[in-house]
């Protein structure tokens, strides 16, 4: 009798762990769904479709706040937008939001350090292209070593690979 208790119990508990994990599964191909819709809409000639896509980011980041992904890409719009952009109204914001996002990104459990770095130099070279005389020495350094930190961590980070690659080639055309 003890026996079959402790069997159901078992059951019980499998039962309840494999629908927590279809619930989730859900959840997250919801979100990847949602966050796909998002991006499709983006059209880099138009930045109005730019400012969209952030805000409707930040709403599926509010749907799912423990999630990393919709915070990642909203960043990553945030900085596309503002290096595109650097002296449009909303890109002072945008650039506080994103600076506020990558640290909690930082601070969440299963972050992949390596894209935070990446992030994070991006938005110090963001910086240099909104005022180069003015923070392109003060963020120089910054840069260089959030993407060499970035590939510490991960050296197939082909996204750290390709914008250090470009803050490289645009620093020695600005030498010039």
């Amino acid at each position: 009798m003890t026996f079959q208790i402790f069997k159901l119990r078992v059951l019980a508990i499998a039962l309840c762990m494999m629908a927590t994990v279809s619930i989730n599964a859900q959840e997250t191909a919801q979100m990847q769904a949602l966050i796909g819709q998002s991006l499709s809409k983006v059209n880099p000639s138009k930045p109005e479709t730019m400012l969209n896509s952030i805000a409707e980011l930040k709403r599926i980041d509010a749907m799912f706040p423990d999630s990393i992904q919709p915070k990642y890409q909203m960043a990553l719009q945030s900085l596309n937008f503002s290096v595109m952009n650097p002296h449009a109204e909303h890109t002072e914001n945008l650039l506080t939001d994103t600076e506020q996002t990558i640290n909690k990104m930082e601070l969440m459990k299963g972050a992949d350090l390596s894209d935070v770095c990446t992030l994070r130099g991006f938005l110090y070279m963001v910086r240099i292209v909104q005022d180069p005389a003015q923070n392109g020495q003060r963020y120089y350094m910054d840069v260089m070593q959030n993407y060499e930190k970035a590939l510490r961590i991960n050296p197939d980070n082909q996204f750290a690979k390709q914008l250090q690659q470009k803050f490289v080639e645009g620093m020695k055309q600005a030498g010039k």
